[in-house]
């Protein structure tokens, strides 16, 4: 069970779904060749994927480019169904980081037929979270730093501000379409910046108020049987 530091002790981490948002930043949008939406575009992520800190992202032999992404990861406190904005942040238990691997040759090549994007971001270690989880009480979302370094150069730089869909309009349209459970993580799009990952790389991501999240990668080749 992955369990990060929560309070004065800890929360486990066991979601039934990783709601992810795609182009909830119009930078990186832009960097994507693709426009800004009108209204959420969401995808899921298995819950197999999420690693705790100080772990390994592991490069699959199946992709030849994995990318980062970087997140701020909202954490549903109580079951929620066709809640409205204006009660949204009542269903929130609190904040984390989480990062948005994807395998993104096999992203592209679902995009140009037109399929699902299930196994570009589906591989095992493609959602790590921590460092640890932050009360709603203790922090406000909505205007934060937001950043990703790759071995000590920044990738990654942005703040929460700058998401098209805030928070509580999320939790309103996800929630139209399906329930969200106590523990279910929403993870709210990625500034510009997003680039690839290679063996041997250590990933370092923040965000205001909540820490420091440190990854080392590995190919899936270098691991010995």
């Amino acid at each position: 069970m992955l369990r990060l530091p929560f309070r004065d002790g800890f929360y486990e981490v066991n979601p039934t779904k990783i709601v992810a948002l795609a182009k909830n930043y119009a930078d990186h949008a832009k960097e994507m060749e693709s426009d800004v939406p009108e209204k959420p575009v969401f995808f899921l992520k298995p819950p197999s994927a999420l690693i705790g800190p100080n772990s390994t992202i592991l490069l699959p032999r199946m992709s030849k480019r994995v990318d980062h992404e970087v997140e701020l990861a909202v954490i549903i406190g109580r079951r929620a169904k066709n809640v409205p904005a204006k009660k949204a942040m009542d269903y929130v238990l609190g904040y984390t980081i989480l990062l948005d691997i994807t395998a993104r040759d096999i992203q592209a090549e679902a995009r140009k037929k037109g399929l699902p994007w299930t196994i570009a971001k589906g591989f095992d270690t493609f959602a790590p979270v921590g460092p640890r989880v932050v009360d709603k009480r203790e922090l406000d979302p909505s205007d934060l730093e937001i950043g990703l370094k790759v071995n000590g150069e920044v990738r990654q730089l942005g703040r929460t501000s700058e998401m098209v869909f805030k928070i509580p309009e999320l939790i309103e349209y996800i929630s139209s379409v399906m329930t969200l459970e106590p523990g279910d993580i929403i993870a709210t799009g990625t500034p510009a910046g997003v680039g690839p990952l290679r063996h041997g790389d250590k990933v370092e991501a923040w965000i205001e108020g909540i820490g420091t999240l440190e990854e080392d990668v590995i190919s899936e080749g270098s691991i010995l049987c």
